[in-house]
């Protein structure tokens, strides 16, 4: 109809500089008049392309991992990329399952948490038979594993160190941990931080288990017993769950026990009186990782296998401030 070859009707629908203004205006005109759109699966299959990425999640219902999608489904929209999301439920079963359709190509890409059962267990073939298939591999957030891939996340060890060392700095001796993650690599790496950073003469105070009842008791004789000044708990539960214990039994926050957690900022805040939390930047950790992805798949990036540590820091609120004897903390 415009008398141009097909090449120059794509090259102008795609903003080609070797097309004139004039001759992409007019494509441009007549594509809308007659309501055209490009088949993305014509368009894939000639650049050998998905254009999907599919990303494995843990568990949906942790806020962060929620944030973490954020961060990767804004960087792909950028890319023009899609993101298909999978949600392995910390189930190793279902990890494999989902590698298994990962591997049939087509997905460009896999961005993956690695469950929690499949830590336990050891098992990570079905991941090594993705990076098998020629399929660039991110980790995301669970990162300690010996893989041949690039891995975005935290350095889970500094940042309890950091965080003990700094409550040591103000005079605390007695600084106990609550962990129900002291089994998955992140939980054993912010156990070995607050470890490093206890002087000779500190005593270690751990209370750890998976099981909400049995990690119930050990924290409530390392407030009452041990008669902790501060606790580091290195997730959500175990955070909920110290000043729950706490307001329970009549210590006061941050009179008489100071907690640092891992909870989302929002929250954090809200609570009375508010929880210092590990800030993870959990939205960058997402739009790294997909970054890196990107790369990779365009080959932009043919390079050794990176692994890149996103900042942190301790947002200190009301459950760390060091009040003076006799002085309200509401005063202060």
């Amino acid at each position: 109809m415009l008398n141009v070859s097909v090449s120059t009707v794509s090259k102008a629908l795609n903003d080609s500089p070797e097309i004139s203004p004039k001759t992409i205006e007019r494509v441009k005109e007549l594509a809308a008049l007659h309501k055209y759109r490009p088949n993305p699966t014509a368009v894939n299959l000639k650049s050998s392309k998905s254009g999907t990425i599919g990303v494995l999640i843990p568990n949906i219902a942790n806020s962060f991992f929620a944030k973490v999608l954020s961060g990767m489904e804004a960087r792909a929209q950028r890319e023009g990329l899609q993101v298909i999301t999978y949600i392995s439920n910390e189930s190793h079963e279902r990890e494999k399952q989902i590698s298994e359709m990962l591997t049939a190509g087509f997905v460009d890409g896999v961005l993956i948490a690695i469950a929690e059962e499949t830590q336990r267990k050891k098992d990570f073939e079905h991941i090594r038979s993705i990076i098998q298939y020629d399929i660039p591999v991110v980790l995301y957030d669970r990162i300690d594993f010996d893989m041949p891939v690039d891995k975005v996340g935290i350095d889970d060890r500094k940042v309890f160190y950091d965080a003990t060392r700094d409550l040591q700095n103000k005079g605390l001796k007695r600084i106990g941990i609550a962990t129900s993650i002291h089994h998955m690599g992140v939980g054993k790496a912010r156990i070995e931080g607050y470890k490093e950073a206890l002087r000779e003469d500190d005593t270690f105070y751990l209370a750890n288990s998976a099981k909400l009842e049995s990690l119930r008791e050990k924290t409530l004789k390392m407030l009452l017993e041990d008669k902790v000044e501060a606790v580091l708990c290195s997730d959500f539960d175990s955070t909920m769950l110290t000043y729950r214990l706490a307001y329970e039994n009549g210590l006061r926050i941050p009179e008489d026990v100071k907690i640092i957690g891992f909870i989302r900022g929002g929250l954090a805040k809200y609570l009375t009186p508010s929880v210092s939390f590990v800030d993870q930047s959990p939205d960058k950790i997402g739009e790294k990782a997909m970054d890196v992805l990107i790369s990779r798949i365009n080959r932009k990036n043919t390079g050794p296998k990176e692994k890149i540590i996103i900042d942190t820091e301790v947002v200190h609120y009301e459950s760390t401030q060091f009040v003076k004897k006799g002085a309200s903390l509401r005063g202060n």
